[in-house]
Formats: structure tokens, C-alpha cells, sequence
């Protein structure tokens, strides 16, 4: 991100309503640098803040669908290290399928960092829900299918919040449509996430760490301002 792209994005705003305060606080995760493919990444569109601002997502999502605390802990885990193995910004149609292979194995490390235990049984459907989140749903292999049978509901907010974070991208074209996904986003949703990505970004280059960022947008946006 830089100056110029952001104060575009940000004078070129949806017309998504005004932005409410959270409905309450979400949880953050903020994946680690030595977790990417390539540390470059970390401070690139799909590095450490867009993993962060989806978890913020993911959560928000979880309590407006009933998720329990153990599939909420999953679903944010799942966000934070979507994007981690990725090599590069561009169409890296494996990244989904190589961050899940990481996750299934590093489980452990990643849960005792982030200190939201992920049960057991669902470090399978938190591994599916990555694998998946890239690949559109039509696109789906019956392999894929079979998968996406075991946790549907992961996979579709996964999905959802993702996609919410695509404010970020510096043409409106590639901006979050919602007739990609199988949920529907509820109405006060896109707001926050345009001024989550559009707060954390602008402390981020005022010189912000990735969680000074993230807490700054975080903590206006509480406030409802």
C-alpha cells in the first residue's frame, strides 16, 4: 500500500452507509512474520494485516451466525493464516491448498501463539476451510465437494470475510461481489470493513507496527467514530 493508492480508495468510498461501532469486540489474531513463504509478503496486500483485518471479519461473522466458542477460535485461526503461504501477489492459484498442508502441520505453534486452542477435531475443518477459500465454489472438484461437506459453514465465512477485505485492492472492479459467495453479507458489515482496511492502512503508513494498526482502527471503530 502506499499514499497515493490509499487516499484513491479512500475518496472513491462505496456508497455502504455510514459505519455503526462494533457490535462488539472482535478477536485478533495477528499472524507472525517466520509463519510466510516469503518475509516480503508480510507487509504486502495478502501479508500480516489483510490475515489480521479478516480474522476481525471472520469473528464478526461468527457471532452474527451462533458460532460457539471453539468454531469462533477455529474460523479466526483459519483467517489469520489464509494468505501466509503465498508466494507472491499475483495468481498463486496453489497458496490455499499449500497454507492448509502448513497449517495441518504447525497446528500446534500456531494455536499456542495466537492462546485460542483450536479443539482437536477441528484442525481438519480449519485446514479445509484454508484450502478452499480460494477456489470458487463452482470450481469445486467432487474431492473438494466432499470436503467442503464436512464444514460448510467455516468455508462460507471464511469466504465471506476475505472477500470483505478486498477494499484494499486499488480498483474498484475487484472489490468485494457478493455474488460470489453462498452467504449474504449482512448491511452494516461493509462499512466496518471498509474503514477497518482504510484506518489500519493509513496508521500502518504513518508508522504503525501491524498491531498498533490494527488496534488503532479497532478502538475508533469501537467508539463509532
Amino acid at each position: 500500500m502506499d499514499q497515493d493508492t490509499l487516499t484513491w480508495i479512500i475518496r472513491n468510498r462505496p456508497a455502504v452507509g455510514a459505519t455503526p461501532a462494533l457490535p462488539h469486540q472482535p478477536l485478533l489474531l495477528m499472524p507472525e512474520v517466520a509463519w510466510f513463504s516469503d518475509p516480503l509478503l508480510t507487509d504486502s496486500i495478502h501479508g500480516i494485516r489483510h490475515g489480521a483485518r479478516v480474522c476481525v471479519l471472520a469473528s464478526l461473522l461468527a457471532r452474527e451466525h451462533g458460532l460457539n466458542r471453539d468454531d469462533t477460535a477455529t474460523l479466526c485461526t483459519a483467517a489469520a493464516v489464509h494468505d501466509c503461504r503465498r508466494r507472491d501477489d499475483r495468481d498463486h492459484l496453489e497458496h490455499g491448498k499449500r497454507a492448509a498442508d502448513w497449517f495441518t502441520h504447525n497446528s500446534s505453534t500456531v494455536t499456542a501463539s495466537f492462546g485460542h486452542l483450536v479443539p482437536a477435531h477441528a484442525v481438519a475443518w480449519a485446514g479445509t476451510s484454508i484450502g478452499l477459500h480460494n477456489i470458487p465454489y463452482s470450481a469445486f472438484t467432487p474431492a473438494e465437494v466432499r470436503a467442503y461437506q464436512q464444514a460448510p459453514l467455516l468455508v462460507d465465512l471464511l469466504k465471506v470475510a476475505d472477500c470483505l477485505d478486498r477494499y484494499r485492492l486499488p480498483l474498484q472492479r475487484w472489490w468485494p461481489d457478493p455474488s460470489h459467495l453462498r452467504i449474504a453479507i449482512p448491511s452494516w458489515l461493509p462499512p466496518i470493513a471498509f474503514d477497518l482496511m482504510a484506518r489500519s492502512e493509513q496508521a500502518r503508513l504513518d508508522g504503525a507496527t501491524h498491531r498498533e494498526a490494527l488496534t488503532h482502527a479497532l478502538h475508533t471503530l469501537g467508539n463509532g467514530r
